[in-house]
């Protein structure tokens, strides 16, 4: 019987990356089979530029979430801020649910707050600015009416505009920002948070209104080294992929 529910996120899956494409294919054949659900909580892919961009690994892909919900395993998606242009063609092709950009789940009757972790950077307010735009349905439209082949170059640019910006900025920035965790998680009533974006893999524990809290980080992956989180219906544990 498939009981346990496997979270991950930030593999920024690319055609140069064909390593981390290899370990995430054999964790949707291997590991997530004998899972109730898995959550992936954004940048699966290192860029997104429409459900039409069948470019690889992008078609390998699809056929492993495929066959992963056809078998049972149900796979829910929140989008992150590299893949934030996933949309309903890609989640219909491969079976999974998309989420808001905040979801509450209550596996075991346990309540559990899932974001991706780029909302809760309110301090990296030159993000934020971006972030509020591009999720606009006007900028989006724009984006995906151009020609595949031009958002591919686009694509290429912004990354390596990513990285030089991410060069400029302190570690301080780009992490969480304290207040923002505290005010989302009793907003919506969670006592368990879980995110990525961050690369900083911990659990945090904190207290919320006079009662012990977690903020768990996932990891991001590298060629070398992925994990997941796994709740197993009594506690959290990471296990090595």
């Amino acid at each position: 019987m498939k009981q346990d529910i496997l979270f991950i996120s930030d593999l920024h899956l690319s055609l140069e990356k064909t390593e981390i494409t290899r370990r995430f294919v054999d964790f949707l054949q291997g590991r997530a089979l004998s899972a109730n659900a898995v959550y992936i909580l954004g940048d699966l892919f290192d860029a997104w530029i429409g459900d039409d961009d069948n470019t690889p690994p992008n078609k390998t892909i699809k056929m492993a979430l495929k066959a992963l919900t056809d078998s049972g395993t149900r796979v829910f998606l929140l989008q992150g801020n590299r893949d934030f242009l996933l949309g309903q063609r890609f989640a219909d092709e491969t079976g999974i649910m998309l989420l808001d950009e905040y979801a509450v789940i209550e596996p075991d009757g346990k309540r559990i707050l899932l974001t991706h972790g780029d909302l809760l950077c309110t301090d990296d307010l030159p993000y934020q600015a971006f972030r509020l735009k591009s999720h606009s349905a006007e900028w989006q439209q724009n984006v995906l009416s151009k020609p595949l082949w031009l958002r591919l170059l686009a694509a290429r640019w912004y990354r390596l505009r990513s990285f030089w910006h991410k060069r400029k900025k302190t570690r301080d920035i780009m992490d969480v920002n304290q207040h923002t965790v505290i005010e989302t998680m009793q907003r919506y009533c969670c006592d368990t948070l879980i995110h990525g974006h961050t690369h900083r893999p911990a659990i945090h524990d904190l207290t919320l209104a006079g009662h012990e809290a977690q903020r768990i980080v996932l990891a991001d992956w590298k060629k070398d080294r992925a994990e997941c989180l796994c709740w197993d219906g009594l506690r959290f544990r990471f296990e090595a992929i």
